[in-house]
C-alpha cells in the first residue's frame, strides 16, 4: 500500500516550453508535404497546358517541364521513405519547403518573373513554414523568400504573351516587389505568432489535464481504501474467531491470557478502522469527507504547502447571518486553491492570510501574502501559460525560484474555472503610516489582514454555491 500511495502521489513530469529559437521535431509528416507538392505539380501542369495549348502563348516548355518533373520525381523518392509516414525534423521540413520555393522561383523566372499573375504563390511555402517550423527556420525561410523576390524583380524571361509586351515600368515593378516583400514578412510573423500561441496553450492545457489527473488519482485512494477494507474483512474475521477460541480454551491462570486479550482488542480496533474505510454514504458519492465546510476545505488544500516559519491564518467573513457553506472536495478546487496558497507561502515574508467570505448565494476565497506582490506591468497577463514572475518577484532572502515554467497559476486558474469560478489578481493596497486616532495598520478594506501593506492578492469567486455541489 505504501508503494502504491507513493506512486499515486509522485509528481508528474511536465516538458518545459520550447526554447525561443528551437522547436521540437515531428510537427509535420512527410506525407503532408508530399500531398501539398502533388497539388502544386498538378496545378503547374494545368497552368502550362492552358497557356501553351489553350492560349497558344510561347513557353520555354523544356526547362518548365524539367522543373515540374523534378518535383514529381522528388515526391516519388519521398514516398518510398516509409510511405511518407515519417515525421520530419525541423531542419528537414525547412529543406523541403526551401526546395518548393526555389522550384517555384525557377518557374516564375522562366515565365515573366513578378509580372506573372501567379507570383503571389511564392508566399505559400513560407506561410506553411511559419506555421510548423521553429523561429530560426522561419526567419531563414523568409529571408530566402525575399532573395527570390528580389532576383525575380531583376532577372526573368519575358512574360508569355500573344505578341511581345513591354516590361513593367521600373516604379511599378518596384511597387510589386515591395508589396510582395512586405506581405512575406507580415504573413510569416503573423502566422508564426498565432501558431506559436496556439501551441503554447495546447501544451499548457495538456499540463493542466495532467495535474487534474493527478488530483483524481489522489481522490481514488479513498475508493482503493474501501476496496482494501472489503478484502481484508474476511481474514480479519478469521483471526477474531481463532482469538476468541484461544481465549475460551486457555485456563484462567495461563501466562498467555493477557496476550490473547491484547490480540482480541487489536482485532476489534482493526475491524472498526476497516468499517470506517468501507463506509460509503450514498449521498456523498462514497467519500465520508466528500463535502467539507468552506474553512475546513481551505485548511485541507493548504495542508501540503504549509511552511513552519510562515504564519497561516484562515479568516471567515460571513455576510449577515449566512451559515458556512459545505463544498464538495473536488480535485479542481483542492489543486487550484492549494497552488495559490503554495505560491503565497513561497513569497511571503511572515504571514499568509486566506479570507473566506460567503453570503446566501456565493463564495469568495481571497489568498493574500505580505511579500513583494506581483510586478505591476504583468498584472494584466497573469494567468497566461509560461508566464513566470519569479525572476522579478523575489521571495524570502532574495530567492526567485529560478527554473519554474510559469504553468502553476495557469493550471490552477484553468481547473478552478472548470468549476465555474472567476479568478482575479491584484496587489494589496499600501498601508498609510499610522497616526494618532487611526485604525491599526494591519487592516485593509474589507477587514482582511494585510501586514506590511504589500503583497499579492488572488480572489476566487463563485457566484452560486450550487455550482460546486
Amino acid at each position: 500500500m505504501v508503494t502504491l500511495a507513493s506512486a499515486l502521489t509522485a509528481p508528474f513530469p511536465v516538458a518545459p516550453p520550447p526554447p525561443q529559437w528551437a522547436q521540437p521535431d515531428g510537427r509535420i509528416t512527410l506525407r503532408t508535404l508530399i500531398l501539398i507538392r502533388w497539388v502544386a505539380v498538378l496545378g503547374q501542369l494545368a497552368a502550362v497546358a492552358f497557356v501553351s495549348l489553350g492560349l497558344g502563348f510561347p513557353l520555354p516548355l523544356g526547362p518548365v517541364l524539367a522543373a515540374i518533373s523534378a518535383s514529381a520525381l522528388l515526391n516519388v523518392v519521398a514516398m518510398a521513405q516509409r510511405g511518407g509516414r515519417l515525421r520530419l525534423a525541423d531542419r528537414d521540413a525547412a529543406l523541403y519547403l526551401s526546395y518548393d520555393m526555389l522550384q517555384l522561383t525557377l518557374l516564375l523566372y522562366l515565365t515573366g518573373g513578378l509580372s506573372n499573375p501567379f507570383a503571389i504563390l511564392l508566399l505559400a511555402p513560407m506561410t506553411v513554414g511559419a506555421a510548423i517550423l521553429s523561429r530560426y527556420s522561419t526567419v531563414l525561410l523568409t529571408g530566402l523568400n525575399l532573395i527570390c523576390l528580389t532576383a525575380l524583380a531583376l532577372w526573368h524571361f519575358p512574360l508569355p504573351w500573344e505578341e511581345p509586351v513591354r516590361s513593367m515600368a521600373p516604379l511599378y515593378a518596384f511597387g510589386v516587389w515591395l508589396s510582395l516583400s512586405v506581405s512575406s514578412v507580415f504573413i510569416a510573423g503573423y502566422v508564426f505568432r498565432v501558431a506559436a500561441e496556439a501551441r503554447r496553450f495546447a501544451d499548457a492545457l495538456a499540463a493542466s489535464q495532467v495535474a487534474l489527473a493527478r488530483e483524481q488519482r489522489l481522490g481514488a485512494l479513498g475508493a482503493l481504501a474501501a476496496a482494501a477494507a472489503h478484502e481484508l474483512g474476511s481474514p480479519l474475521g478469521t483471526i477474531a474467531v481463532v482469538a476468541k477460541e484461544l481465549a475460551r480454551d486457555l485456563p484462567p491462570d495461563s501466562p498467555y491470557g493477557e496476550d490473547v486479550e491484547l490480540l482480541q482488542s487489536q482485532v476489534m480496533r482493526c475491524r472498526e478502522i476497516l468499517a470506517d474505510l468501507a463506509r460509503k454514504p450514498e449521498a456523498d458519492g462514497g467519500d465520508p469527507f466528500e463535502r467539507l465546510p468552506l474553512t475546513t476545505l481551505i485548511e485541507a488544500a493548504a495542508a501540503p504547502h504549509r511552511l513552519g516559519h510562515i504564519d497561516f491564518v484562515v479568516e471567515p467573513h460571513p455576510v449577515g447571518e449566512a451559515e458556512e457553506p459545505f463544498l464538495r472536495r473536488s480535485p479542481e478546487i483542492i489543486h487550484g486553491i492549494g497552488n495559490f496558497i503554495q505560491n503565497a507561502h513561497q513569497f511571503a515574508r511572515h504571514k499568509v492570510t486566506v479570507a473566506a467570505a460567503w453570503d446566501g448565494r456565493g463564495v469568495t476565497i481571497t489568498v493574500m501574502d505580505d511579500g513583494p506582490g506581483f510586478p505591476p506591468h504583468l498584472l494584466g497577463r497573469i494567468g497566461e501559460p509560461y508566464l513566470s514572475v519569479r525572476g522579478e518577484r523575489s521571495g524570502p532572502k532574495g530567492q526567485t525560484g529560478g527554473g519554474h515554467m510559469g504553468l502553476g497559476i495557469f493550471i490552477a486558474q484553468t481547473l478552478l474555472e472548470k468549476t465555474g469560478a472567476t479568478v482575479r489578481y491584484s496587489n494589496n493596497p499600501p498601508v498609510i503610516p499610522q497616526s494618532a486616532g487611526t485604525p491599526p495598520a494591519d487592516q485593509t478594506a474589507g477587514g482582511h489582514a494585510n501586514q506590511g501593506g504589500t503583497g499579492a492578492r488572488i480572489s476566487v469567486r463563485w457566484k452560486t454555491i450550487n455550482a460546486k455541489k
